[in-house]
């Protein structure tokens, strides 16, 4: 009888693990209704944003063709310069959703980081960073925003994105430091500290696994404060960025397509993608909470 190696017999039983593991997450995605629509919404927006540009080609001005309707030709009709609406919903939205997700990481990133230091180390540490967090939280951010646009070629969606999350990372960082020193006081924890197992180890491994849930939440919560703040720069031209959904509204208001009755989906158009993609966003959130959160699944 032929011996069976290590491989062979931890090579199906790693694979079953990782199906069991897919199943299990598969079907806490889909406990909530609500919130696996919004993961569907997700994937349809990157899919938009990524794929049907290779797939639709870009707006081209046309000016026989200036505001006409919803047709076969042209799906949400055209603007003020006969350019197709459709097209340029689908080229808009790679800049809004790689801002904000890059927004949303290093902001939860600097936030949870400083937040779980600040609360496990304490001592002069904390109490800079909280007075830190505190002058921070004072600062007028969308005012800031339009001066450092002034004063800086904000061209670049990472540049963009990385002023936004260090603007952003007081509130997370106060919220974190509040649960961690609830978390630090438990027995694990506590018995971690005494076997001197590292910081590192006590903050990753010990503290933040067990707040994976409210983590993900604000990294949501992040994510739709970077659009609304993005939109709201490049409406008023602030940040000189040439395809994106907030441009499209600023060229809506520019061109004055608010007198004209037929440019209803001009306007609107770029709107609703901002708002689904917010909903869907927040929708999502509801099935991150039930695959997170054991205790939400518990009450099912």
């Amino acid at each position: 009888m032929t011996a069976t190696t290590g491989t062979e017999r931890t090579g199906p039983s790693r694979l079953a693990e990782f199906l069991y593991s897919l199943r299990i997450f598969v079907r806490n995605l889909t406990r909530n209704k609500v919130g696996f629509v919004g993961t569907l919404m997700i994937v349809g927006f990157i899919i938009l944003a990524f794929v049907m540009p290779r797939f639709v080609p870009e707006a081209t001005k046309d000016i026989s063709k200036i505001y006409e309707l919803p047709s076969r030709e042209h799906p949400l009709g055209t603007d003020s310069q006969g350019k197709d609406i459709w097209a340029q919903i689908v080229h808009g939205g790679a800049d809004i959703l790689i801002m904000a997700f890059l927004t949303g990481a290093i902001a939860t990133f600097i936030g949870v980081t400083l937040g779980a230091l600040s609360a496990v180390i304490g001592g002069p540490l904390d109490s800079f960073l909280t007075a830190l967090a505190d002058i921070w939280l004072t600062i007028p951010r969308f005012p800031l925003l339009a001066v450092l646009a002034g004063m800086i070629q904000l061209k670049e969606t990472v540049t963009l994105a990385l002023i936004l999350a260090v603007l952003s990372w007081a509130g997370l960082y106060r919220a974190i430091r509040a649960q961690v020193y609830s978390i630090k006081e438990r027995d694990y924890v506590e018995a971690a500290v005494a076997l001197d197992l590292g910081l590192r180890h006590i903050i990753f491994s010990e503290i933040l696994p067990n707040m994976v849930a409210y983590i993900a939440i604000n990294f949501t919560l992040a994510m739709t404060a970077a659009i609304y703040a993005q939109v709201g720069l490049v409406f008023l031209g602030l940040v000189p960025l040439t395809r994106n959904w907030g441009v499209m509204i600023n060229l809506a208001w520019t061109q004055g397509a608010i007198f004209f009755k037929d440019s209803i989906y001009f306007i609107m158009a770029p709107v609703a993608a901002i708002a689904l993609f917010q909903l869907s966003i927040v929708w999502m959130s509801r099935s991150l909470e039930e695959i997170f959160n054991p205790r939400l699944r518990a009450g099912r």
